[in-house]
Order: C-alpha cells, then sequence, then structure tokens
C-alpha cells in the first residue's frame, strides 16, 4: 500500500507533533480535533516548533512554511476517509478510544490502517471495536515527538504482518526508529517509567526531599536529562494518573497503585506545563 495522506485524531501537544513529523517528511496530513480553536491551537504550536528548529539551523529555512503547506485541519471526524492511515493522538482515555475506532472504521477505506498513539491501554481490545482488526495497531510515540526518535509499534494479537511491516517502514520513512512491542498494558515504555515517576511522587508526598532534590538525584546520581518530577510536569500529571490507572486495573497488582498526591494534584487542576502548574510553576 502506497501511503501518502494521514490523518491525525487531536491537535493537541502529541496530536500537533504527529502531524508536524509527517508533513515536514512529505505527507499531506489532515489534522482533526472537536473544534477549531483547538485546531488552530495545533497548527499555531507547529509552526512555533518549525520556527524554532529553524532558528536553530536543524532544518532548512524553506522547511516550516512547506511543512504547513502540507497541513490541514479539520472538526468533522469524516474528512479522514480520504486518509491511507490515521493515527489517533486523543486523550488517554479507554471509552473514547474505543468509539473513535469505530467511527473510523465507518469512515475510512476498507484498506487504510488504523493506528493509535495509547501509551499504555490495550490493543487488542481497541482492534477487536473495529470490523478490521488485523489492520489496527499501535504506534506509540515519544514527547516531543518532533525531536524524540523511539517509535514502539505495538502488534495486537490480532494485527497481520503485513500491517506490521507496512508501519515499520514508515516509521522509518519519518526518520524514527521503530521497537517492536507486544500488546501488554504500559507496553515498555511506560511499564518502566510511570512507576519509577509515581515513586518519585511517593517519595514527595512523604517528605523524603524537595522536588528539586528528587530529580537532582535522579540527574546527577542516575545520568538521567531530566528528573522524574520535571518529566511528570512534561508528559502531564493527568495523562502520567490514567496510565498508572490502567497499570493498576490491567495488572491488579498493588505496586501500580497510584501515590494519593498524584490523584490530590490532578483534582486540584495541577497537570504540569499546560497549566502552568505542578511539582514547579510556569508560565503560561
Amino acid at each position: 500500500m502506497d501511503i501518502q495522506t494521514i490523518g491525525v485524531v487531536g491537535a493537541g501537544t502529541m496530536g500537533n507533533g504527529i502531524a508536524q513529523t509527517f508533513a515536514f517528511h512529505g505527507f499531506d496530513v489532515i489534522m482533526a480535533d472537536i473544534a477549531e480553536a483547538a485546531t488552530q491551537r495545533g497548527l499555531a504550536a507547529i509552526a512555533k516548533s518549525l520556527e524554532r528548529l529553524a532558528a536553530k539551523e536543524k532544518i532548512p529555512a524553506a522547511a516550516p512554511a512547506a511543512t504547513l503547506a502540507r497541513i490541514r485541519t479539520t472538526t468533522q471526524l469524516a474528512d479522514l476517509a480520504a486518509a491511507d492511515l490515521v493515527v489517533e493522538a486523543a486523550t488517554e482515555n479507554e471509552a473514547l478510544k474505543l468509539d473513535l475506532f469505530r467511527q473510523l472504521d465507518g469512515i475510512c477505506r476498507p484498506d487504510t490502517v488504523l493506528a493509535s498513539n495509547t501509551s499504555s491501554i490495550s490493543m487488542t481490545r481497541i482492534a477487536a471495536a473495529t470490523q478490521r482488526p488485523d489492520k489496527v495497531i499501535g504506534m506509540h510515540f515519544m514527547n516531543p515527538v518532533p525531536l524524540m526518535e523511539l517509535v514502539e509499534i505495538i502488534r495486537a494479537l490480532q494485527t497481520a504482518d503485513a500491517t506490521y511491516v507496512l508501519i515499520e517502514d514508515l516509521t522509518r520513512r519519518i526518520a524514527k526508529t521503530p521497537v517492536e512491542v507486544k500488546d501488554a498494558y504500559g507496553f515498555v515504555s511506560n511499564r518502566v517509567l510511570m512507576p519509577m515517576i509515581n515513586e518519585a511522587i511517593f517519595a514527595r508526598y512523604e517528605g523524603l526531599a524537595t522536588a528539586e532534590a528528587i530529580d537532582t538525584v535522579m540527574k546527577l546520581g542516575m545520568n538521567h536529562p531530566m528528573g522524574p518530577l520535571a518529566l511528570a510536569d512534561l508528559i502531564g500529571l493527568d495523562t502520567c494518573l490514567n496510565i498508572m490507572n490502567v497499570l493498576h486495573q490491567g495488572f491488579n497488582d498493588s505496586k501500580y497503585r497510584p501515590c494519593p498526591l498524584l490523584r490530590q494534584m490532578v483534582d486540584a487542576g495541577y497537570l504540569g506545563r499546560k497549566s502552568g502548574r505542578g511539582f514547579y510553576t510556569y508560565d503560561k
């Protein structure tokens, strides 16, 4: 199958990063979200990202305009009927994703591959919501998408070999490194990362050290480029909580119990960078 047009569901941080990456590498992109304001924020974020990369001479000076010209936006899911591949990058909520995949299954051509950027939810369950389970696969991009090299490719139990090969090749075409992962809650990346972040939150909750001290220990002692609490703020504390809930409920294992402080901060609206306040404060 010759993939030329990419549909992206969601114009938030991950969605607009995915749209930018595909468009930069020459694909036509249709970026969809539920409101015009959301799509315009997504486009503005892409433009700012491209300008920053061009200013640092990491991409050609002409690349921002050419990339933006390949992206069109819509608030109508039906417009994704033209896509050869759709990548869903909506909120990490299983019910929402299942509903989106049911809708996309009815909208898209029978040969269109449906991918999810889910960071923890079972791809087998998502695939089962469609009439094309063999053409459903996980493409878990890392944040920030334009800069991070890895894409976890998650095979649902039903995913056909041909679908995997197609997406593995496509991942290389956008200058990413594909890593094949079997379907299990949290896959590899978040099954390892999120418990570490959760434990760092427990350390803060128990008053062992300040947020700055916890992050300094991990940066200087473990050579991490960013401390776990700063990383949680970047990811979004609501997303971290959603993933921990998936791990806890999916494996039915208390070692994945979300820290009470994480729940409290999400309840308070302290979601990290996107809200201006998390373990640290940020200019909005």
